[in-house]
């Protein structure tokens, strides 16, 4: 049987109707992501908690480099710090200028690997926490948090300044 080539007022706006709603799916389910993401930010811009802020400041020791116990330590204060959300999905790790000494420039934290690294002036610093030394070098922070699409820098008050990155 033949097949009609044009289709019929009432056919037309049923195809319509059908495209507007599998659209207005994919949309809702953008806006609902971008909820997400705004209440993340949010969250994420909130003062940091003294508990958290002497957290990182022990990073500066130089012993927690051979003590994984106490690197543990540190990484489960972060992650509390944040009981909200899986931070270590999207968070890379911190940054900061490092007081031993020459040759040491600054020293991360980073949370994929769980490790603390002094690193030497001109040494790249791995997993994307490079584009953080500059902006601890500058100096006016504690340190940087890495994430995979900012960088938010925490002053020693704990309040935080988010850098597009």
């Amino acid at each position: 049987m033949p097949r009609p080539m044009l289709r019929t007022p009432q056919q037309s706006q049923t195809q319509a109707d059908n495209i507007l709603s599998a659209t207005g799916g994919r949309t809702q389910k953008n806006q609902i992501q971008q909820m997400d993401k705004m209440k993340l930010d949010r969250l994420l811009r909130k003062s940091r908690s003294k508990e958290y802020m002497e957290a990182m400041h022990k990073l500066d020791a130089g012993g927690h480099v051979h003590n994984q116990h106490k690197v543990n330590d540190i990484i489960n204060t972060i992650k509390q710090e944040f009981p909200e959300v899986e931070i270590s999905g999207i968070l890379l790790g911190c940054v900061s200028i490092c007081y031993l000494g020459k040759p040491y420039e600054v020293h991360t934290i980073d949370l994929t690997g769980g490790i603390i690294e002094h690193y030497k002036a001109g040494e790249k610093l791995p997993n994307g926490l490079e584009k953080a030394r500059s902006i601890a070098l500058r100096g006016g922070y504690d340190f940087i948090e890495v994430y995979i699409d900012c960088c938010r820098a925490i002053s020693s008050t704990g309040s935080v300044s988010v850098i597009p990155c």
